[in-house]
């Protein structure tokens, strides 16, 4: 799957919305997941030359969060992102609940306790109905807006020219001062594998894939 923007208009600005490849646990356990974090990465890059980017949208299916949604997480918004963009949840499937909003009021503490953060959130389905400005769909259609338009440019997120890797490691904290001497590379693939959950060869990969930025 590659990336693909939409164009959407809320109130008089037209938003760019970039749809790149997801993941899940099957994609994570056989190696399928280093396609969909490179498109990831090299969308990233490429949008530091248009301005950068608002706001991270990281859309979950409304069931029990797992460790591979914190690994996704951690994924894109510690390391891909660097910690520097807002992140927002739109929590789908949400079709069988009488009051979409319900499903967040239930879960969100355990979403706290389980290490994820974001500055807002929509509880969504995707199914069309007929019921007009009172169905699901419509209300989930207004929420989206509503959280779109919360975010403007200053939230804005560009790739930094400073040494990315290092300013990365420190924030994470992931080594002590006697681990000091260790390169930039093992850092970087010490974070990918203990933060995000990527076993050690497609790891490497995305390391290397990432540190060619600085070449």
């Amino acid at each position: 799957m590659q990336s693909k923007e939409y164009k959407v208009d809320v109130d008089s600005r037209c938003i760019s919305i970039w749809d790149t490849a997801g993941l899940d646990q099957s994609e994570m356990d056989r190696g399928g997941s280093v396609s969909a974090i490179e498109q990831a990465w090299h969308l990233i890059t490429r949008l530091r030359e248009v301005g950068g980017i608002h706001l991270l949208i990281f859309c979950i299916r409304g069931r029990k969060f797992t460790v591979t949604t914190l690994n996704i997480y951690r994924l894109f918004y510690e390391v891909l992102c660097g910690q520097q963009v807002p992140i927002a949840f739109v929590i789908t499937h949400l079709e069988s609940e009488v009051y979409m909003e319900n499903w967040w009021s239930r879960n969100e503490k355990g979403i706290e306790n389980f290490g994820l953060r974001c500055v807002g959130h929509a509880c969504v389905t995707g199914i069309p109905d007929r019921r007009g400005p009172d169905g699901k769909y419509e209300r989930s259609r207004r929420a989206v807006l509503c959280l779109l338009r919360q975010h403007d440019e200053t939230g804005r997120y560009i790739m930094p020219e400073e040494d990315w890797p290092a300013r990365l490691t420190r924030s994470l904290k992931l080594f002590k001062k006697e681990e000091a001497g260790i390169t930039k590379e093992k850092k970087l693939k010490k974070a990918l594998i203990e933060r995000c959950g990527l076993g050690s060869d497609i790891a490497q990969h995305i390391m290397v894939l990432m540190m060619e930025r600085k070449r």
